[in-house]
């Protein structure tokens, strides 16, 4: 991986600070280099992923989790366009339905999980539960959980454990086989503003606008302290976050395709190779072909 990526990775430490994290930060690339760069890797993606879904040994999961209009969903559309739909999934997580409620909080996330040899995207994810509901705590009362039925007792003891829950949900998925690639697309506040404007006022963007993505923007620090606070709190040696700088669409487009590239070299998965047996069938069905 080239060190302008490698240095978006935060791997094993508490240290990480959102205020010193650049949005703008391009490397040594402009628009024009990047576009080149991003078809280069789209076309190797596709052919690492193609050994993935044959070989069918490992499963990865993207998750993205960012602040409104950070991006999400056209570096979803722009990085994964290469990939074969057989072989990818991808999910978006709204509010939970009734029966979601009726399940601890990672059950619909379980539940979205790609098989072996799949790559899942995740649009949001079960960080949610750490992050808008963190912001939002009153959320939580909706789970119905015992002990927890009122706003006082959902404590840091209560968001600590939590955190643990996702570190072992995760270190759990990493046993079994599937990889994690966790983004956070990290915008600066001013360019969140420029795209709001974007999407009133230009028709075609008005119906990616809500009103309430406003309300929120006003809770703009209780977020950012929410997000430092949860990629500290989940942020480990084999399932490490990556902080892509998300005022550049171009450059984080390119910085998630790479990252995801080098993760899926980094599997070595092969194709299967057929064993004697079914060698010798094969050339007997290849000799009855050619004798037709």
């Amino acid at each position: 991986m080239k060190n302008e990526f490698k240095s978006l990775v935060v791997r094993g430490t508490n240290n990480f600070s959102i205020k010193k994290a650049k949005t703008d930060y391009t490397g040594d690339y402009n628009k024009e280099t990047a576009k080149d760069a991003l078809i280069k890797s789209k076309i190797e993606v596709n052919r690492l992923q193609e050994k993935l879904y044959a070989s069918g040994t490992h499963a990865l999961l993207i998750i993205f989790q960012a602040m409104d209009a950070a991006g999400k969903d056209s570096a979803i559309e722009h990085v994964m366009s290469g990939l074969n739909p057989q072989g990818c999934q991808v999910f978006s997580f709204k509010v939970p339905t009734a029966e979601e409620y009726e399940h601890d909080f990672l059950w619909r996330h379980y539940k979205a999980l790609p098989e072996r040899g799949r790559i899942g995207i995740h649009n949001r994810s079960h960080y949610e539960n750490v992050l808008v509901c963190k912001v939002h705590p009153e959320y939580i009362l909706s789970e119905n959980i015992p002990g927890y039925s009122v706003l006082e007792n959902i404590d840091k003891d209560f968001w600590k454990q939590r955190y643990q829950s996702i570190r072992n949900f995760e270190e759990h998925l990493l046993a079994n086989g599937t990889q994690i690639l966790k983004f956070f697309l990290n915008v600066s506040k001013e360019e969140q503003k420029k795209r709001f404007l974007d999407r009133i006022e230009d028709p075609s963007k008005n119906w990616k606008f809500s009103s309430g993505d406003i309300k929120e923007r006003a809770l703009w620090n209780d977020y950012m302290k929410a997000y430092e606070e949860a990629i500290n709190e989940t942020n480990t040696k084999d399932s490490p976050w990556h902080i892509i700088p998300a005022d550049k669409k171009w450059f984080a487009r390119l910085a998630i395709s790479e990252i995801i590239e080098e993760k899926l070299r980094s599997l070595n998965s092969k194709f299967p190779v057929l064993g004697e047996e079914e060698q010798v069938k094969l050339n007997e069905t290849k000799l009855a072909l050619l004798a037709e």
